[in-house]
């Protein structure tokens, strides 16, 4: 049976669906395995409720929780389990009120529990059986030769019954009998610690007979109403006719620099040390896509609106305005309560849902923090780009370097995945701080190869003309040889 013809069953977490590109096999075993408090019971109870809004009859099989631990725990996501039958199976020495007084045979007991679950189901005739957990039956059955055969007879009742099963398995006292083999479907559930902040949780599908899922880990969230799969992006499944005029910046002598703007559909790196001007020169470009009538997003994982704000309204840039108007996006992300398959989530709703036509990510500095390995970020980050990319977006990724104007370093280099990098310094003339730019790379076309200087002033930024005599300005330590007077004024207005 292929892919097409092969029914599924919705699990109630519609992009886990998307993974598994439809949903879970119907009338099969499957079985979900993970450390506890990875989120197995979370998933299993969404999947019931999934199966209770269907009008479907689903039954809940414990072996290890009470039916008061189950309903408290989906109480604490505000769902309700009525309509789900709840059978607890107590194990015949575990039943302190029948404890014998010679030791039970552990085949007998553990045919005994199988038997009460298969007489249970037989009777409540359901569409969708949990099973929690394997890890008890494994326990029970003591031989692995017993426990794989008891499995075998159990899936075998389960599907000639057409019901679509979900078996639990916490991985504890592992043994031989490997289910893996027995089951439909396996998926793996994880949870890693970072040395500070939320813990990541995430998910592969092992193995889905007989149909296309998507492989891969894929980064999940619980949160109190519900659980979210953020699925790993496959950007060549995203592509759309690029159309559009460069975004302008609005500051005559940057677009000039750029050869009239960013190309639709490029990544623009602005690289340089703190506080040279980056953000500000990210958001008029921002601001000049909302005043052609398209909607941008700012991603900031460092700043509060309120700074965010000031410092815009200080540049003569009517950001709240436009926020509240939901013209421009404004999105700020913890990246030590994000996984990076959150954020990429993000960034795609801006896109896929609001229509954003230009996207700032400020920093990566910080999203660096939210994933330990350089390579895995580096990947990501490819993939996002060239997601955007092929939607036509414009984007604009801020990376700070370490230092101010001495052994000026990048924490990461990305310049080779962005298709424009203008590179930002500060220099010193004639007894003041000054700042310069140069446009090192522009993939899509020529651009002025020239350093200019640019002043940030209180009715917006500004760039001059091509300045001569500035050297060192990539080893972070620039000199300036020339004439003073071809540097800016302190009133000088943007000049072609």
């Amino acid at each position: 049976m292929n892919s097409r013809s092969l029914p599924v069953v919705k699990t109630g977490i519609p992009d886990f669906d998307a993974i598994l590109r439809g949903g879970l096999p119907q009338n099969r075993l499957h079985l979900i395995e993970g450390a506890p408090g990875t989120g197995k019971t979370t998933i299993a109870q969404r999947f019931l409720l999934q199966g209770i809004e269907c009008g479907e009859r689903c039954l809940y099989v414990t072996l290890s929780e009470s039916t008061e631990e189950l309903t408290s725990a989906a109480m604490t996501h505000g769902w309700s389990l009525d309509g789900i039958d709840i059978l607890e199976v107590v194990p015949e020495e575990e039943d302190l009120g029948r404890q014998q007084t010679v030791l039970y045979p552990a085949e007998v007991e553990f045919g005994q529990t199988i038997s009460r679950i298969t007489a249970h189901i037989a009777k409540v005739a359901p569409a969708r059986v949990v099973i929690d957990s394997l890890s008890d039956l494994r326990m029970l059955a003591h031989d692995p030769l017993l426990y794989r055969r008891q499995l075998l007879a159990l899936k075998r009742f389960l599907q000639g019954r057409k019901i679509t099963t979900v078996v639990l398995d916490d991985l504890s006292g592992k043994s031989d009998g490997n289910p893996h083999s027995l089951v439909h479907g396996v998926i793996a559930l994880e949870q890693l610690e970072r040395d500070y902040g939320k813990a990541r949780r995430r998910l592969r599908i092992v193995k889905m007979r007989g149909t296309d899922m998507q492989t891969g880990w894929h980064d999940f969230s619980i949160t109190p109403q519900e659980v979210f799969v953020f699925p790993s992006l496959i950007a060549d499944e995203h592509r759309i006719e690029i159309v559009g005029a460069p975004v302008r910046s609005g500051i005559a002598g940057l677009d000039k620099v750029l050869n009239g703007g960013l190309d639709r559909g490029t990544s623009t790196l602005l690289v340089g040390p703190s506080g040279v001007g980056k953000s500000s020169m990210a958001l008029c470009f921002a601001m000049a896509v909302v005043r052609q009538g398209e909607y941008a997003s700012y991603f900031t994982l460092e700043e509060t609106f309120e700074n965010f704000s000031c410092r815009a309204e200080a540049l003569g840039i009517p950001v709240k305005s436009a926020v509240e108007k939901k013209q421009l996006g404004w999105r700020l992300t913890n990246p030590s309560r994000l996984s990076p398959g959150e954020f990429v989530w993000q960034v795609r709703r801006e896109v896929e849902d609001k229509g954003a036509r230009l996207i700032v990510i400020d920093s990566l500095n910080s999203y660096l923090g939210t994933i330990e390995e350089e390579q895995t970020l580096i990947l990501q980050m490819h993939e996002l780009l060239t997601y955007l990319n092929n939607q036509g977006v414009v984007t604009i990724l801020i990376l700070a370097q370490r230092g101010i104007v001495s052994d000026v370093q990048n924490p990461i280099d990305m310049s080779f995945l962005s298709d424009n990098v203008v590179l930002l310094r500060y220099f010193e003339a004639a007894g003041e701080l000054r700042k310069a730019l140069s446009v090192v790379k522009r993939r899509t076309g020529a651009h002025d190869n020239a350093i200019h200087e640019y002043r940030v002033l209180p009715n917006g930024m500004q760039v001059g003309p091509a300045i001569s005599g500035l050297q060192g300005i990539f080893t972070g330590v620039p000199t300036y040889t020339g004439s003073r007077h071809t540097l800016m004024n302190g009133d000088h207005d943007a000049r072609e």
